[in-house]
């Protein structure tokens, strides 16, 4: 489900090449070649992620779900918190040399990006969930109704301003369409384990 009040308070870091409201909640079609990258390793940066972002608070959670069923190259969708073109974390799932996989990308200025294999998540549906309390953003991720998995801690500045919701992105092939099929605010982790 999504939450109608996350839609109304939301705007698009960049607009994808179509979406639209479904039954099952939204359908975001993606630009060829928009990414989310800053310098690291391959030298370029690419602000263009499709990010449908509305405000974050500093002890808030949201957790965004969507279908695995995409399975081009560098294809990926979850959740994005932005502070701005050079502070943001990005988290869900992404294919990476033939296999999906969970990760995140954690930029200050240059990113970093770490990922594990899930191939058994193709096909399903995938809730990324982040949680912001004090100095640290938590991201896990799961699979259907399985159990969460620690995907991420990572510094944030308790009084930076985030905007947070889902995001897609095709670096490599036009196409893609990513159905986000809940979008909702919940209460922070309790703790860390």
């Amino acid at each position: 489900m999504i939450d109608p009040d996350l839609l109304a308070a939301a705007s698009w870091t960049t607009e994808p090449a179509a979406w639209r409201r479904t039954d099952d909640g939204l359908e975001v079609t993606a630009v060829r070649g928009s990414d989310a990258w800053r310098h690291t390793s391959y030298g370029f940066v690419h602000d263009d992620a499709h990010g449908l972002l509305a405000p974050f608070g500093a002890r808030d959670a949201l957790e965004v779900s969507f279908r695995l069923d995409y399975d081009q190259q560098f294809d990926q969708a979850g959740l994005l918190l932005r502070a701005s073109p050079e502070t943001w974390l990005k988290a869900g799932a992404e294919v990476s040399d033939g296999v999906p996989q969970v990760g995140a990308v954690v930029t200050h200025g240059r990113s970093d990006w770490s990922v594990a294999p899930v191939p058994d998540w193709s096909g399903r549906e995938v809730t990324v969930r982040a949680s912001r309390d004090g100095d640290a953003v938590t991201v896990r991720a799961r699979v259907d109704d399985e159990p969460w998995r620690l995907v991420r801690v990572a510094p944030v500045d308790p009084g930076t301003q985030l905007l947070a919701g889902p995001y897609c992105c095709a670096p490599t092939r036009a196409g893609l369409v990513v159905a986000v099929t809940g979008w909702r605010r919940t209460d922070p982790d309790p703790a860390l384990h």
